[in-house]
């Protein structure tokens, strides 16, 4: 199954490192760091990414939550009926801006164990899962 990872620039650092362990769980992560080459164009390759992907890892922090990038691909992803049950928000970094729609979905939190989170990530890629109830 094909994975966007969508994220701030900020959290690269994380990001590469829940790619490369999604891989090893056998999923293919895209990673646009490591996708898309100097000259190549950029909207255009990230589309395809996102036309060709079945799941989404969004990374929360406050960089991403004020990204425009990183908004249209969640946009994106949650009309989208591929994506449905395997659109999962992980929380690299605590924010007060968590997006209202988010509050449904299991959120992974990375906190000091990466290897615990990225499990429950494959697990929930691999699974998918039900939104719970929105509450008014």
């Amino acid at each position: 199954m094909k994975v966007f990872l969508s994220y701030s620039s900020e959290d690269r650092a994380v990001a590469k490192q829940i790619a490369s362990k999604l891989t090893k769980a056998g999923l293919k992560a895209w990673d646009r760091a490591d996708a898309v080459l100097p000259g190549d164009n950029w909207g255009l390759e990230v589309g395809k990414a996102l036309e060709q992907s079945k799941a989404m890892v969004v990374l929360i922090s406050p960089k991403s939550v004020k990204s425009e990038s990183v908004q249209h691909e969640l946009q994106y992803a949650l009309i989208t009926s591929r994506f449905k049950g395997r659109v999962v928000p992980v929380l690299v970094k605590p924010t007060r801006d968590l997006p209202g729609i988010l509050q449904r979905f299991p959120i992974v939190r990375v906190g000091q164990n990466l290897q615990k989170a990225t499990r429950e990530i494959v697990k929930l890629l691999k699974h998918g899962f039900e939104l719970t109830p929105a509450t008014s």
